[in-house]
């Protein structure tokens, strides 16, 4: 009689199994990791981890809710996957105006314009410095990304008016040239921020 055997031998595999010895052949195809699904979901991820390295370390502090272990990169990865990708066209691309690069605490700001014009971009943006948690100077960052890859930014007060504007500046910008634009507001003391908000620039 026969042991219990277990191991494996050419394309043959034993293995015991209710004290009874079993003798399975080994497939000899793996399961394809190339699907039309898993490849999208692959070219998803790298376009998204290309996506945040172009906004340079902007980034790095617009996630002031997040947990101390989770990086700013992660939570990133984490709220715009799959949200953010369009794969109407059957190839995924960012879908710029549900991009988050930016969460936290404070109230977003509510932009009313946003135009390109010889000297920039100037933004047009309610202060709402009657609302909790607002301040007249907590810092209004205004950035985007042009068609050549540059990434454009500016910084200022809110301000205490009840409309304020900011220039993001860029000589003979249009319209056109413009990929996306997004204003968020942060505090003084740069340990809370706001939601992004996504504008279209005219």
């Amino acid at each position: 009689m026969t042991g219990h055997m277990t191991g494996s031998m050419a394309n043959f595999t034993t293995y015991v199994n209710h004290g009874q010895n079993v003798i399975a052949s080994k497939a000899f195809n793996k399961k394809d990791a190339n699907t039309v699904s898993q490849i999208a979901q692959r070219a998803s991820f790298k376009l998204m981890a290309k996506a945040y390295r172009s906004f340079g370390g902007i980034l790095r502090k617009n996630f002031t809710d997040k947990p101390e272990t989770e990086s700013a990169y992660n939570v990133f990865m984490r709220i715009n996957l799959p949200e953010a990708i369009d794969k109407t066209s059957g190839v995924p691309v960012i879908d710029y105006s549900k991009l988050q690069v930016s969460q936290g605490g404070l109230p977003p700001v509510k932009v009313t314009t946003a135009v390109a014009g010889a000297t920039g971009i100037t933004v047009s943006y309610k202060t709402n410095t009657g609302i909790d948690d607002v301040s007249a100077s907590d810092q209004i960052v205004a950035f985007g990304k042009t068609l050549e890859g540059e990434l454009i930014i500016a910084r200022k007060a809110r301000g205490g008016e009840a409309v304020n504007t900011i220039l993001i500046p860029y000589q003979g910008i249009s319209a056109s040239d413009v990929v996306c634009c997004y204003v968020v507001a942060m505090s003084e003391d740069g340990k809370q921020v706001s939601d992004s908000t996504y504008t279209t620039v005219s």
